[in-house]
This record gives structure tokens, sequence and C-alpha cells, in this order.
């Protein structure tokens, strides 16, 4: 029972909870850009570049002979891969500066001065007498 409880603990920490959701929410980002590059800006560069479209890009090393298929080198699936990673990389950096900035705004937030001490109350004290003459 001891492995279990020990198991539920660290199951149940913050930590690991924020790790799983961010995982979840992670693999639905990563759709939601693979959309966008696939979707949306893939197209335009393609037709820029003539017509092209980076997933058909392949090297056939060996034709198809008969019913066995040919053994291409999908060189442009990476291509679109690289430009999937590249996107996302910088959208999660663009978050993770923009979090970061918050939280030195709320770091930022002056702490209140300390008090006085003994000596400067004395001071101040004294101060005030002489004013007041």
């Amino acid at each position: 029972m001891k492995l279990l409880d020990e198991f539920k603990a660290f199951a149940m920490r913050g930590n690991v909870v924020d790790l799983a959701v961010a995982v979840i929410i992670g693999g639905a980002f990563g759709k939601i850009v693979s959309s966008f590059v696939n979707d949306i800006l893939m197209p335009p560069i393609g037709l820029l570049l003539g017509g092209l479209d980076f997933k058909d890009l392949a090297y056939t090393m060996k034709a198809a002979i008969g019913e066995t298929p040919a053994v291409t080198l999908n060189y442009g699936m990476f291509i679109q891969n690289v430009i999937d990673f590249l996107i996302i990389a910088f959208a999660i950096f663009m978050a993770i500066k923009g979090m970061t900035s918050f939280k030195k705004k709320e770091e930022e937030v002056p702490a209140a001065p300390p008090a006085p001490t003994k000596d400067q109350e004395l001071l101040s004290e004294i101060r005030d007498l002489l004013k007041n003459k």
C-alpha cells in the first residue's frame, strides 16, 4: 500500500497536473499551427514558387516495379515539418516572453519603505522642535 500512496502523492502534486494540462493544450496547439501552416501559409508560398507543394517533393530511390511500390525519400514532408516546428517554437517563445514580462511587472511593484530606526525618529523629532522655534 505504501507504494500506491507514494504514487498517488506524486501524481496529485501540482507540477504533474500542470504538466498534463500543458501536454494536452500543446497537442491541440500543434494541430492549430499545423493547420495554419498547411492551409494558410503554404499555399501562397507554393503559388509564389510556381505552384510548388512541399509535400509533393520527393526523391525516387527505386522506381515502382509491378506491384512493388517505389522507394522514395520524402524531403518535402521534412521541409513542411521544419516549418511547422519553427512556427510553433516562435509562438511558444513569444508566449513565454509575454509571461516573463508580466511577471517582471508584478515583481517591480515597489515595496513599502522600511520603518525608520530609533535614531531617525529621534532626529525627526529634533528637526520638528527646531522648526517650531
